[in-house]
């Protein structure tokens, strides 16, 4: 549980009330992540600004596994489910829960494999990556701006995961996640 001390949704006020509403719009409640991250409204914007430029562009599957590897090599509970959640638009559950636990083994293509063990190196050591990590991407078929986009998704997971385990932040359960894909999702990590 974070220390930081977040107001409960009906007392917020300004941004901070209207990034809440925003969430109870969506979701029809605020999580956890969201309140300690709105502490700094003009930071959360940003992050709000910089995800839509990434993510825009891009294959929505594509963001979500990408989205899921650097999620899962990073460790980070609260963004495994949420994206977990928000993965369900664009891939079954029967499928999503095999990628959860194995993705190497969950029938994906062989491209979508390779942009998974990018985003997973990159965001466990960054440090060690080299053209070639970029250049089997290219040999996938990724184009430059795909290779940037895939890139530049898992960094900016990094920055939030990272972001939420530095402030404690409490793991919210989306609801409607199955046990199953709930268990998929964390208890591998």
């Amino acid at each position: 549980m974070s220390i930081i001390v977040t107001p409960e949704p009906g007392e917020a006020t300004g941004e901070v009330a209207e990034i809440y509403a925003e969430d109870i719009a969506d979701m029809g409640y605020v999580p956890s992540h969201t309140r300690v991250m709105a502490t700094n409204p003009e930071a959360y914007r940003a992050w709000e600004n910089l995800i839509g430029a990434i993510a825009r562009p891009m294959d929505k599957r594509r963001y979500e596994l990408i989205t899921l590897a650097a999620a899962g090599a990073l460790r980070s509970k609260a963004c495994r489910l949420a994206h977990g959640k928000k993965s369900l638009q664009y891939i079954s559950e029967d499928e999503l829960v095999r990628i959860a636990r194995d993705y190497h083994d969950a029938g994906l293509s062989a491209a979508e494999v390779a942009m998974m063990d990018f985003a997973e190196k990159l965001s466990t050591d960054s440090a060690a990556m080299t053209d070639a990590d970029s250049t089997t991407l290219r040999e996938y078929g990724f184009t430059d701006r795909e290779i940037v986009d895939i890139a530049l998704a898992a960094a900016a997971r990094n920055y939030y995961s990272r972001a939420l385990h530095a402030l404690g932040v409490e793991v919210d359960v989306p609801s409607g996640l199955s046990e199953p894909l709930r268990s998929a999702l964390v208890d591998t990590l």
